[in-house]
């Protein structure tokens, strides 16, 4: 795809910067920072945080350098631990202790290799020579070892990243930096946030912190020069302060914050300055040392980056976002994220709405006028609604993969073997129990399948009720949800096995036609289509109904049925030789409900 293809909009600046992890990226911006760690499972886990407000030395340059620093020594630290005890497994995740020791040891190391090294190999191999020649003011000696010190320290530096960079584990985290990059400058550059236009990006950024610390280096060269100088002047012994080792490396410790300091003012001035031949000379030698610090990195990697970096986005630009912790999802963000994954599949605004809410429900354990007080889930919760999810969106029923529905205020299980109850027959049903009413009537549930009608009927009147249907699997499901309602459950082919007769008989029929099964939707499709399938014309049922009903009703006993909204006139013309018929419309004004009162 080329870069015309991709672009959603302009170019735009940003402050969001961000720090490799273990096996995760940090993104920080103006209020707000995130952490986005691939877990052992291959799930992403989000850390987020707001900050705190900015403070006056924040204005102040070369003082917010060096807050800057310490703050990116601190927190960068922090957040490494972070991530560790989330990407590694808990027998492999060292101890708080180990990881402050590795922390002290890192920095005797820094020191040793950036300062101390540098001052003893310089002391060695230029030093003792240079001062063999008579000519050679000590000043001037003093520039040629700082400078020299300072390209030895450069050259150490470069030597430790190339042989750092070999380390598989150093390289993965080396390949997140490079994500991370490739993230900010994608969005920098007006693209669409997909991991698809993250990896066509650049892996190096004017704003990194390799080019920082090559600053740094060359920073120090100057300002070290002019300690030394400065401490040459002060006697001591036999010598000055600038032939003391100790006291040399005690002052250059002590003026690293001013390094630090000077070194941010020099990063953030060339970041802001455009693009020409000046500042790209400038900015090259960073950006080469970034060849070593960042490398290609893979989709899930770019994807984890890209994670965090919208998590700030999103937070900086909404204040009322909360931040989480590691295994904590914010609910309106699960919503959103639910809703369209729903909508991109295909179901309506409020369709995509209300299966979200359901099954947000179903792991929190919650109604659904609760769901609204609820602002966290927990990871285990989570990852049960995506789950969940995955499988509505493969085109299982909902309700088939939550193993229940609600239909008539009460909770029906159901599977594979029945049908998903419907809205629709709510309305057969809250007929038929207006019309049973307290009379302790003789019920018969017709088709039962799930026992979904019985069981409203059951709960709502003092009706005998018996429930038959010919699919033994069906069945089993029905015995389960009708249990404790003293219901009879009868396997039986229509009325071949029915014995005795009713006064009200409920049906909720099979009525599609056989021609009209494939245009279905994916998730009707998916139940079982003996309960569907109507026969040619979707009247084969009402026939076989109309044919032995009588014998089964009472004096004075009435039919319902279930019928599609286009077979009003073809029901009525099957019953209405021996029979009244009324139709009732449901709630969408639809034609539904065929009532059958016979003639005496």
């Amino acid at each position: 795809m080329s870069e015309k293809k991709v672009k959603s909009q302009k170019p735009k600046r940003t402050m969001i910067g961000g720090q490799a992890l273990m096996e995760g990226v940090m993104m920080r911006g103006r209020t707000s920072m995130a952490m986005a760690v691939r877990t052992p499972d291959g799930g992403i886990a989000l850390e987020t945080t707001r900050l705190g407000g900015r403070k006056w030395y924040h204005k102040v340059p070369v003082l917010r350098g060096v807050v800057s620093f310490v703050q990116s020594l601190v927190g960068g630290m922090k957040t490494l631990m972070r991530s560790a005890e989330v990407s590694t497994p808990d027998e492999d995740t060292p101890g708080k202790g180990w990881m402050a020791f590795a922390v002290i040891l890192g920095v005797v190391l820094a020191v040793g290799l950036f300062i101390l090294l540098p001052g003893v190999l310089n002391d060695l191999l230029l030093g003792k020579a240079v001062k063999l020649y008579k000519y050679v003011s000590p000043k001037t000696l003093i520039l040629l070892e700082s400078l020299f010190e300072g390209v030895l320290r450069i050259l150490i530096f470069v030597l430790y990243l190339l042989i750092v960079s070999r380390m598989k584990d150093i390289r993965r985290t080396f390949m997140y930096h490079g994500a991370e990059h490739r993230t900010i400058n994608c969005y920098e550059k007006g693209y669409s946030m997909t991991v698809e236009n993250v990896q066509k990006c650049s892996t190096r950024h004017n704003r990194c912190g390799t080019t920082f610390l090559f600053f740094v280096m060359l920073v120090s060269i100057l300002v070290f020069a002019l300690a030394r100088w400065a401490l040459s002047y002060v006697p001591l012994g036999n010598g000055t302060w600038s032939d003391n080792r100790f006291i040399l490396t005690g002052v250059r410790l002590a003026m690293l914050p001013l390094v630090a300091g000077l070194s941010y003012e020099l990063l953030r001035g060339l970041a802001c300055l455009p693009d020409n031949w000046f500042t790209n000379i400038l900015r090259a030698p960073g950006l080469a040392l970034q060849r070593l610090t960042t490398y290609p990195p893979q989709d899930e990697m770019a994807e984890v980056a890209l994670k965090s970096f919208l998590a700030v986005l999103d937070m900086d630009a909404d204040p009322s976002i909360k931040p989480v912790k590691f295994y904590e999802h914010n609910m309106p963000d699960v919503k959103k994220e639910f809703r369209t994954a729903l909508s991109v599949y295909g179901l309506e605004e409020r369709e995509a709405e209300a299966e979200t809410d359901w099954i947000l429900c179903s792991v929190a354990e919650v109604r659904r006028n609760e769901l609204a007080g609820m602002k966290i889930l927990n990871e285990k919760q989570y990852k049960t609604a995506v789950g969940i999810l995955e499988k509505r969106l493969a085109g299982a029923p909902l309700d088939y993969v939550l193993g229940e529905s609600e239909f008539f205020g009460h909770k029906v299980k159901v599977n594979e073997n029945v049908l998903v109850p419907r809205m629709e027959t709510e309305t057969l049903v809250n007929e038929a129990i207006r019309r049973i009413g307290e009379n302790e009537a003789d019920v018969l549930d017709l088709c039962t399948g799930s026992g979904c009608i019985a069981l409203a009927v059951a709960k709502a009147t003092r009706a005998k009720v018996t429930a038959s249907d010919i699919s033994d699997a069906a069945l089993s499901v029905a015995r389960e949800n009708l249990k404790d309602t003293g219901t009879a459950v009868v396997q039986s082919d229509m009325f071949s096995s029915l014995d005795g007769k009713f006064d009200f008989i409920i049906s909720n029929p099979p009525y599609v036609a056989s021609s009209e099964l494939e245009s279905l939707s994916p998730e009707v499709k998916a139940q079982p289509h003996a309960a569907l399938d109507g026969g040619a014309d979707g009247l084969e049922f009402y026939r076989r109904i109309q044919k032995d009903y009588r014998e089964h009703l009472k004096e004075n006993g009435v039919l319902l049925m279930e019928i599609g909204y286009n077979q009003a006139a073809s029901v009525k013309e099957l019953f209405e030789g021996g029979a009244t018929v009324e139709i009732l419309r449901d709630l969408d004004g639809n034609d539904r409900v065929a009532i059958v009162t016979p003639k005496n």
